[in-house]
């Protein structure tokens, strides 16, 4: 195999020379591996025209749930939810990436109450004192942006309120804790800490991962601290962030259509997403 030497140019194409460059950072990766730590492979690191695409299907993710912001209300079923989402997106230029993925029937997912993700929209009319989290994926271009928010009706209770405040705390903290050429589970111990803290526990069976160019890639995004949170962190690798937080047990059971998950006591649960870019300076939010 060729093997650049210090005065050769860089081979990530910034035109300096390799010392200059990627040079230390390379030998770091290969202690990082000897060590035993996950190097991502080259196809997860985004190029700039790549990132830049993920940003535009990132704004329309977001510009959608800003929308949902101001339509989502008391009286509402989370079917009216979901073709507002699909009309709001095609009309856009994009393209609902849930749907019809494998076999899942709508533009969006929408989790009420003790549902912890992958609720499918149906007549569930929305009540006041219920939290819903709605989840969109967007295809724009071809590009992939991932991004979920909370919403409350009416009146809901205090417990409820401070659940919905954790679990979006969850969310910052977990993208703070990102730094490139460290490991994916400083995002776990921080979100996992965080959630601890406050009385609250965070779901073991279902975390983020890598997108972009696919819907899900590589790392899949352990919320919690674990070993297999081992991957080195790279600039240019995109994923999810997106912590599920109980009020009660972590523990998850799947219902019978395939999809819903919910919480096994019946507690409620909360969740905010959003799809990030590991940058030289930590993360930068797409969505």
């Amino acid at each position: 195999m060729f093997k650049l030497s210090r005065n050769d140019l860089c081979w990530c194409g910034s035109g300096q020379k390799y010392k200059k460059c990627h040079l230390e950072k390379d030998n770091l990766l290969k202690k990082y591996k000897l060590e035993g730590y996950r190097i991502p492979s080259k196809n997860l690191i985004k190029t700039d025209i790549q990132i830049e695409g993920i940003k535009k299907s990132g704004d329309l993710t977001s510009r959608i749930l800003d929308m949902l912001g101001e339509y989502i209300c008391e009286g509402i079923t989370t079917n009216e939810i979901d073709e507002k989402v699909y009309r709001f997106t095609i009309e856009n230029g994009g393209i609902p990436a849930t749907l019809n993925y494998k076999g899942f029937p709508k533009s969006s997912c929408t989790s009420v109450n003790d549902v912890i993700c992958h609720g499918i929209p149906d007549e569930t009319v929305l009540g006041s004192g219920d939290i819903i989290n709605v989840d969109i994926t967007t295809i724009l271009d071809g590009y992939y942006s991932d991004s979920s928010r909370m919403y409350t009706i009416g009146e809901i209770s205090d417990e409820a309120q401070r659940l919905v405040t954790t679990a979006k705390e969850c969310l910052e903290t977990g993208i703070n804790s990102i730094q490139p050429y460290e490991s994916l589970n400083n995002q776990g111990i921080a979100i996992e800490r965080h959630a601890d803290e406050n009385g609250f526990s965070v779901v073991r069976d279902l975390g983020g991962h890598g997108i972009g160019m696919e819907f899900h890639q590589e790392p899949h995004v352990h919320h919690f601290d674990t070993s297999e949170n081992n991957m080195i962190l790279v600039p240019g690798m995109v994923f999810t962030i997106e912590p599920m937080i109980n009020e009660g047990m972590f523990f998850a059971r799947l219902m019978d259509d395939g999809w819903t998950v919910k919480t096994v006591d019946g507690g409620l649960s909360a969740q905010w997403e959003h799809t990030i870019v590991v940058t030289e300076t930590g993360a930068e939010i797409l969505t």
